[in-house]
């Protein structure tokens, strides 16, 4: 055997080993998740009815629900995604195709990335202070959903620029041959080919969004909250001066959102609380599993799309 067989035989056997590896690690990560999920099922799943689902907190295990709960992450995760998507899609749409590549932007580009990999409470802290003292937006869901729009702002920036690079050269060189300028390349090319990627990337950020709890915490979100926050447009109490609410008074509301929920519950004695926790875990993994889901069909039809 020469020498170069060896080789290739002996890269072959690396192969092999390192796709066993890869198996063998899937399989125990699949399956320590399997076992979390089964557990959570076999605690929760007695719990769940549709009075769960739209029944307040109450002291009284076998009374409380998640109807504030979930109602607060809908209002939290809508001001999360009108922030962080249009400001996250315009920095990296600028930063990929109009920015010049000198140290300045190589600076913004590895902060990006830093803040990618901050923690959570890190951005409570910040939000903390930016949003509840300084700008006195207080313990509201605009100050929430600001928080976790700064949250995941880099995920969507990093996001847009790989959908844009992932884009051929030559349909820009094309479109430039033909005399568009910068912003019809973009507009009319580079965008609709980038959209299943760049929705894939805001809704998986949406999905690690909607499960934070430490940095609505650190502004001070409520952990027990009985009431709703007001819908736009409906009649206001008459002790509160009557009229209707304006479209936009749900956003100085107080707010709880599901893993908030879930801890309150968990730092209370008594099985039947657990059981309520791992009943709102669930709802939290269908919602994940939703945006996923949304992500997948997006991304699919986006791709039917620009093959026709």
């Amino acid at each position: 055997m020469t020498p170069i067989e060896r080789t290739i035989r002996f890269r072959r056997y690396q192969d092999a080993a390192f796709q066993v590896l890869g198996a063998s690690l899937t399989v125990v990560a699949l399956l320590v998740l399997g076992a979390l999920v089964l557990d959570l099922a076999k605690t929760g799943l007695g719990r769940l009815s549709w009075s769960f689902l739209t029944s307040f907190p109450s002291r009284k295990a076998e009374q409380a629900g998640i109807a504030s709960a979930i109602v607060g992450s809908f209002y939290v995760m809508i001001v999360t995604a009108f922030t962080a998507i249009p400001l996250g899609v315009a920095a990296g749409m600028y930063l990929e195709e109009y920015s010049r590549r000198n140290w300045f932007t190589a600076i913004i580009e590895i902060n990006i990335a830093n803040l990618a990999g901050v923690p959570s409470i890190v951005y409570g802290l910040m939000a903390l202070s930016l949003f509840v003292y300084t700008f006195g937006l207080g313990e509201s869901i605009l100050a929430g959903g600001l928080t976790l729009a700064l949250l995941i702002l880099p995920i969507v920036i990093v996001a847009t620029r790989e959908a844009l690079r992932s884009i051929p050269l030559h349909i820009r060189e094309a479109a430039y041959a033909m005399g568009a300028t910068r912003w019809q390349v973009v507009r009319h090319h580079l965008l609709p080919y980038s959209t299943g990627g760049i929705a894939t990337g805001v809704i998986i950020a949406l999905s690690r969004a909607i499960g934070e709890t430490a940095p609505l915490i650190t502004i001070g979100a409520l952990t027990f909250i009985a009431f709703l926050p007001p819908t736009p447009l409906t009649p206001r109490p008459e002790e509160d001066g009557g009229g209707l609410y304006g479209p936009f008074e749900w956003l100085d509301s107080g707010f709880t959102v599901l893993p908030i929920q879930m801890f309150n519950w968990v730092s209370r004695p008594g099985e039947a609380f657990l059981a309520n926790a791992a009943a709102a875990g669930i709802v939290l993994i269908v919602a994940t599993l939703g945006l996923n889901a949304l992500a997948i069909v997006v991304r699919n039809r986006m791709r039917r799309r620009i093959r026709w």
